[in-house]
């Protein structure tokens, strides 16, 4: 080999090392600069769990200022996260544990509840020079009060309920039972996560239901502004709903209502005349509508909810769809989606993107971050808004939902007795008021409950009670 060839060889080696050096140095700049916040903040982080151990969280409160999450020194001069509310804020505020990590708001909110969603945290060790704790506070949307008024409505069932001031989206209360107590994970642990109970699972926004008949005032809107129908067509309810040759859709206890109009057929909440509806509507509208009022649309990471399960609409026989007019079927919802479609209704149309944390504070009182309202969709104009409102007040006043009447306040609601294959039927409620001027929107559901004119209505009641006080 000649030494021309010896020199050109050592010259392509030393390129190859200068590329590989160059890539590697980039490499590792985008994961300290630019992923260096997601990875300090990450859960499973063990150095940043290790410096989270010696470091005061900051403090989250509610909407009054109400303390509902704060960190206290132990004897060994490290820090306990303590919860006041217990198993009453449990699903909302999660826990934060060195053993178990971190759910709920403590999880989402991490980098600034610990103070490592700093610029300089990207830095990696450079970062203990220049280390300047900043943990920062919360102010949370909830009311503590009407949570625990919620959370005590609820009684010993199971299932949840979603408060939602309709003007803004702020989540007033959000309750699931069974709960936990957050101040004890570690020791609750090996008995709630095997529990058939599933006590760790936050119903509000990540059970799934059918939704049963509170799903009509949101066809009720479709049909009137697809106009199938107007508010003086009248549907004759014989009791049953021949559709094809195999299949019978049937009223409750086989009652026949017999001549109504839409607004009747919600106030006695007629199975008949919404099965209809739906297939008057056809496959591509009830779709549409559905894709209208954003059951398919993500409500974002702060409250990780799970996504409604939406049967395949092209592909439902008439008889299926008949059943998605009645909310049974495939159709599966959260008890938050339930509430922003009340919230629709109560807001003019209008849904807002609900949201649980309204500003980050320093220790000071000065706002690092302010979250205001945001309006996410306009399923419906105002005017067909206030006509479904004038027919969910004809629910509660003449209707099955008279056991959320208030005297002196308007309300407007729907009940809802939804089937499922394992159980007794789940008992529903949405509703919001006072109706002429909506402060607080509700989505109750009671697991097995029966009856939702006579299970949840009356829990709403208590709630919607409270909230207006």
């Amino acid at each position: 080999m000649s030494t021309n060839n010896i020199a050109e060889n050592i010259r392509r080696v030393a390129y190859l090392l200068v590329i590989l050096l160059i890539a590697l140095i980039v490499h590792v700049s985008y994961i300290q600069v630019i992923e260096g916040s997601f990875y300090a903040a990450h859960p499973l982080n063990r150095r940043s769990t290790e410096y989270a151990k010696s470091i005061q969280r900051g403090t989250i409160f509610d909407r009054n200022g109400q303390i509902i999450a704060v960190s206290e020194k132990t004897d060994d001069s490290g820090y306990k996260r303590v919860y006041p509310y217990g198993d009453i804020l449990a699903h909302p505020i999660g826990y934060d544990s060195i053993k178990l990590g971190k759910t709920g708001i403590e999880n989402t909110y991490n980098g600034y509840l610990a103070g490592i969603n700093t610029p300089e945290r990207g830095l990696g060790a450079i970062s203990r020079l220049l280390d300047r704790h900043h943990a920062y506070n919360l102010v949370l949307t909830i009311d503590s009060k009407l949570q625990s008024v919620a959370y005590k409505a609820l009684g010993s069932h199971r299932g949840a309920i979603v408060v939602l001031d309709p003007r803004t989206g702020a989540i007033l209360a959000m309750v699931s039972k069974p709960s936990f107590d957050p101040n004890q994970i570690e020791t609750l642990w090996d008995g709630i996560s095997k529990s058939s109970a599933s006590p760790l699972l936050n119903r509000a926004t990540n059970g799934l239901y059918p939704p049963g008949s509170i799903i009509k005032p949101m066809f009720a809107e479709a049909a009137l502004t697809e106009k199938i129908v107007n508010t003086d067509n009248t549907f004759n309810c014989t009791g049953s709903l021949r559709i094809g040759k195999d299949y019978t859709l049937t009223e409750s206890n086989h009652v026949a209502h017999g001549e109504l109009n839409l607004e009747q057929a919600l106030t006695v909440s007629c199975n008949t005349t919404f099965g209809s509806l739906a297939l008057k509507l056809g496959r591509n509208k009830v779709a549409a509508t559905f894709d209208r009022y954003g059951f398919d649309k993500d409500l974002g990471q702060e409250l990780q909810e799970t996504a409604s399960r939406l049967p395949s609409f092209s592909e439902l026989g008439d008889g299926d769809l008949a059943q998605a007019g009645i909310g049974q079927g495939s159709l599966l919802v959260t008890p938050m989606r339930m509430a922003m479609l009340a919230s629709t209704f109560a807001n003019k149309g209008v849904l807002m993107q609900p949201y649980l944390v309204s500003k980050i504070t320093a220790d000071d009182g000065s706002i690092i971050k302010n979250y205001a309202p945001v309006e996410w969709l306009k399923p419906a104009n105002a005017q067909m808004a206030d006509q479904i409102s004038k027919m969910m007040i004809s629910v509660v006043n003449k209707g099955t939902g008279n056991q959320a009447y208030i005297s002196g306040v308007q309300v407007a609601g729907k009940t809802g007795t939804a089937e499922n294959p394992h159980g007794e039927s789940h008992a529903w409620f949405i509703g919001f008021a006072p109706a002429d001027a909506p402060q607080v929107a509700v989505a109750v559901i009671v697991e097995n409950g029966g009856s939702g004119g006579g299970v949840a209505a009356p829990i709403a009641r208590q709630i919607l009670l409270q909230a207006l006080r």
